[in-house]
């Protein structure tokens, strides 16, 4: 079934990924990003690049206005002021759409406990930054989203083996297995195409 999905800091690489898959799987997209001239995709007729930036209230709020499924790729670039990722998923929220896919990280705030207390204790030399993705996590949490708590990203393929499992079936590992955007990607589409996470963590993985 073809969806129009709003794809949230869609010039990132994670956010790049959702949208070029997004339309691969046929889907109408609204990419949004503080440039939208860096969304590096061809053009499309289902593809509508939107310049709004979530430290913009007004205008991210108007980017966002009625659209029904969201999926974030945010993250904390460089220079952003620790505040800019609970800023984005109150924005989300605000506009309540009918679904929210977030990329969270794995061994935050729900997902702590299972990721080990080395890296626990590695995360905590985020400080602010550790605390705004706790606090963003929440808010889509508290709104009925769906977060996924991904492990370190690289830059492989998309697994053929890949699955995504509820946060008490996550494997508790000293430190948390690799995972490729696109694998990530591709989970957080299904969700949105078809929940079953929601209000809750999700945790793609690429083995069995």
């Amino acid at each position: 079934m073809t969806m129009e999905l709003t794809v949230l800091a869609a010039s990132g690489a994670t956010g790049l990924e959702l949208t070029r898959q997004a339309l691969e799987r046929g889907h109408r997209v609204i990419a949004i990003a503080r440039n939208p001239d860096r969304i590096a995709l061809p053009d499309s007729p289902r593809l509508t690049r939107v310049a709004a930036d979530v430290r913009d209230p007004a205008g991210i709020a108007a980017a966002l206005a009625g659209r029904a499924v969201v999926l974030s790729g945010l993250g904390i670039a460089g220079g952003d002021q620790p505040g800019a990722l609970t800023a984005g998923a109150q924005a989300v929220a605000d506009a309540h759409p009918d679904r929210i896919v977030w990329l969270g990280a794995f061994g935050t705030g729900p997902s702590a406990q299972a990721a080990g207390p080395l890296t626990r204790t590695l995360l905590k030399m985020l400080g602010a930054q550790l605390s705004d993705k706790v606090n963003a996590d929440a808010t889509v949490l508290a709104a009925g989203g769906t977060v996924f708590h991904a492990g370190p990203l690289s830059n492989a393929p998309l697994s053929p083996t890949r699955r995504t499992v509820g946060l008490a079936e996550a494997p508790a590992r000293l430190f948390p297995s690799r995972v490729s955007r696109a694998t990530v990607a591709a989970a957080m589409l299904d969700e949105a195409e078809t929940p079953t996470h929601p209000g809750a963590i999700a945790v793609p993985l690429e083995r069995s």
